[in-house]
């Protein structure tokens, strides 16, 4: 039986900021390991596929445009190359994003499985998840639209809820699912808790393309309908499968729960593709917030999550994130201290939740500190702002071996570059001339100019730019091996 792993990672994670940002989202970024969560979620289910039972398929991961490079770089790291890695323009929720996925997925088998995962979650005990995957590989194939619900341990007021149903026949733990229930207030997720028959709702499910594809006809044609028309008019470009922007855009925005999950439970087990869910006690998180970090993370005597160069001197239960300068806590109980190298977040454990407020003003005064970080990565390699003021600014420039930056112009600022490290090939209007280290040449305002690494090492050089604009939509794009047009 086919199994085709769907990675949904399209979230800005807005409320793990200042380390989350719109640009670099939580997915991309080594949070608990030393691999990033979406490596993570695609590399727990290696093995699966030792058993005669599975054939399992390279991912398709469904993805914001602006990560498609990212993302597809490191799933190259580990070995896990996407089959398909499907672009949306913009984000229209979950049930949208799974519906581009089938419809990739159908047009070569409709009863492949679908596991469909988002990219940033905390599974623990992968083999206790790989048992679970194997009784839904089972419903799945019964027809049953399929979820994960996490045994709670507490009373948690951040997730949805799942109340069960009449037990399912067979050997499994599955039940019909009796109704969905939305994030509770603390008395009643504690009454939840105690009564037994209530699971968190984990965003995790299964299902084969075509159920998915017939729930959708049937409960959300409209939806549908835009998906279908959106993928049809759309193109494959390099790794990536661009749907059109316009279609998709007006795509009517749903989350999988509430266009097709909940209204399959009103119908029960009479339903032609039932809602079924599988208890899950695998150490699952979903890392949504600061305070999740720290339930998760390795703590020390004095219940402290450290990273980075930290010292924590009477301080408990807090996590402590250094991402480059060094940080000192005293007397502290309960804090999550967070520090980037353009921002710093201090807050009380109890309002991880309200950290997106941060983000949202950031928004409205038109700051820039949500979306990317001083370090910004680029296909090519990396850039970082070291200083700026006016008519200036320093960067620091990484270009890989191999790589180009495209063929360009700037209509209000010139350049000079200093080589550190390695070799340039520099094309400045008709000419193309090597640069090496210690060496620097000019681009002047309004020439084209393009910057390549011939070499086996990484190019590594100072950039100085002055002129009236610095900002970064002053690019005239006339060629890029990346096909980007801005």
């Amino acid at each position: 039986m086919k199994l085709q792993p769907v990675i949904l990672s399209g979230g800005s994670g807005s409320r793990l900021w200042p380390l989350s940002r719109e640009m670099y989202p939580k997915q991309l970024i080594q949070l608990v390991s030393e691999q990033t969560m979406l490596q993570e979620t695609a590399a727990r289910l290696n093995g699966l596929n030792d058993t005669e039972q599975i054939e399992l398929l390279s991912p398709v991961v469904v993805c914001n445009e602006e990560h498609r490079f990212f993302v597809a770089e490191q799933l190259r790291q580990i070995g896990s190359p996407a089959d398909k890695i499907i672009l949306e323009p913009v984000g229209r929720n979950t049930a949208p994003a799974l519906t581009l996925a089938a419809l990739a997925v159908a047009a070569d088998d409709t009863d492949t499985v679908l596991l469909v995962m988002p990219a940033d979650h905390v599974i623990k005990e992968e083999s206790i998840f790989h048992d679970a995957i194997h009784d839904g590989m089972r419903l799945s194939d019964e027809g049953y639209l399929v979820t994960f619900g996490i045994k709670p341990d507490s009373a948690q007021t951040g997730y949805g809820y799942i109340c069960m149903g009449a037990a399912l026949d067979g050997d499994t733990s599955a039940q019909l699912i009796e109704r969905f229930v939305e994030k509770p207030d603390l008395d009643t997720a504690q009454a939840y808790v105690d009564s037994g028959d209530h699971l968190w709702n984990s965003g995790m499910f299964m299902m084969t393309a075509s159920s998915w594809l017939d729930e959708m006809q049937r409960l959300q044609a409209d939806m549908l309908t835009s998906c279908k028309d959106a993928f049809a008019g759309g193109e494959s470009d390099r790794d990536f499968y661009r749907v059109d922007t316009e279609i998709f855009s007006a795509c009517p925005a749903d989350s999988i729960d509430y266009a097709v999950m909940e209204k399959i439970t009103e119908q029960g087990g009479k339903a032609e593709h039932p809602a079924a869910v599988i208890p899950l006690d695998a150490g699952w998180s979903d890392v949504g917030v600061w305070s999740t970090l720290w339930d998760v993370g390795e703590k020390d005597e004095a219940g402290n999550v450290i990273k980075g160069d930290v010292y924590a001197i009477n301080t408990r239960n807090s996590l402590l994130f250094s991402g480059r300068r060094h940080i000192s806590s005293v007397g502290l109980d309960d804090v999550i201290v967070v520090e980037t190298a353009d921002a710093v977040l201090v807050a009380h454990k109890d309002h991880a939740q309200d950290v997106k407020l941060v983000v949202n003003r950031l928004k409205t005064a038109q700051r820039s500190e949500h979306l990317n970080h001083q370090l910004v990565y680029r296909p090519w390699g990396s850039y970082e702002c070291i200083d700026c003021g006016e008519r200036f600014q320093v960067k620091r420039i990484t270009v890989k071996p191999g790589a180009c930056l495209s063929l360009q112009l700037h209509h209000h600022r010139a350049e000079h570059w200093i080589v550190v490290k390695g070799t340039a090939q520099v094309t400045r209007g008709e000419d193309v001339f090597l640069v090496t280290e210690n060496e620097s040449t000019y681009i002047p305002l309004g020439v084209k100019h393009r910057l390549e690494n011939k070499g086996a090492i990484p190019l590594e050089m100072i950039e100085v730019q002055s002129g009236s604009y610095l900002g970064e939509d002053d690019i005239v794009r006339f060629e890029d091996i990346y096909g980007r047009d801005k």
